[in-house]
């Protein structure tokens, strides 16, 4: 029973964390990967990152849930940061939907350059589209997983978390901030970090998902499925600690000088 408990526990382990954020730090991106840009030109990650410490977002730009809250926020926060774009640092918003084109990309961009609230060097913050599959590829080597979802009526969603990932010049992941919300405090100590190529925690924060989006209801669609596994692993687990402690205050009782067992001894 109790291998049978274990082995349900550690498949809706694996399901748990099919979505969301696989941390793996101090892994290297590699720099050759290609891109195109918000002009429609193949570029390299090694160019676009241009030798300075690098904040990645992977958002798609046809979401309906959080990408553009999340973004939004980046602008706020890049307006407050006490750190010189383009000399200290630089930002990269990769799309990672196969069906989008770098037009999007660049209508993005410009929504997003023109929310920020001062002086901002344009060329600090690029929006991209993948090339061979490199969104993918980045994707995977940061464990950034994500799902997509087709509705009844063909819109086609993505399920997928919200964070930014710091790299260093070098391509090597350094530190995830995760949520759609950062302090500009934070990030500047991450990118700092970053720049020295130096691995910083994570720091405490709830990992917010993206649900797909119901057109017709007009309202995002629960997933269900995830919070049932988180909930059935805890029971699972929950039931498997009780069955230990059960077994052992069995043998307790069994090897106790007063049970009925042992009275005849």
């Amino acid at each position: 029973m109790i291998k049978l408990l274990m082995l349900v526990f550690l498949t809706l382990a694996v399901q748990a964390n099919q979505l969301g954020i696989n941390e793996k730090l101090g892994n290297m991106v590699p720099l050759d990967l290609t891109f195109i840009n918000e002009k429609g030109k193949s570029v390299t990650l090694e160019s676009l990152m241009d030798g300075k410490p690098t904040m990645i977002s992977l958002n798609y730009f046809r979401c309906s849930g959080i990408c553009t809250p999340q973004l939004n926020d980046m602008a706020k926060m890049l307006t407050r940061l006490d750190l010189a774009e383009n000399l200290d640092y630089k930002v990269i918003t990769i799309g990672f939907a196969e069906d989008e084109g770098y037009e999007l990309a660049a209508a993005k961009r410009k929504t997003m350059l023109h929310a920020i609230q001062r002086q901002f060097v344009q060329d600090a913050w690029h929006f991209v589209v993948g090339e061979n599959n490199s969104s993918g590829i980045l994707a995977e080597k940061v464990g950034f997983t994500y799902s997509k979802t087709i509705s009844e009526a063909g819109v086609v969603e993505y399920v997928h978390p919200g964070a930014l990932i710091m790299l260093s010049p070098k391509g090597k992941v350094t530190r995830y901030l995760n949520g759609i919300e950062q302090l500009p405090f934070d990030v500047k100590m991450a990118l700092m970090e970053a720049g020295q190529g130096k691995i910083g925690p994570t720091i405490a924060k709830n990992l917010l998902y993206c649900f797909a989006y119901d057109p017709k209801a007009k309202t995002y669609i629960f997933k269900w499925e995830k919070v049932a596994a988180t909930v059935m692993l805890a029971i699972m687990l929950g039931f498997f600690i009780y069955l230990v402690k059960t077994s052992r205050r069995d043998e307790d009782d069994i090897n106790h000088p007063h049970h009925p067992q042992n009275k005849g001894e």
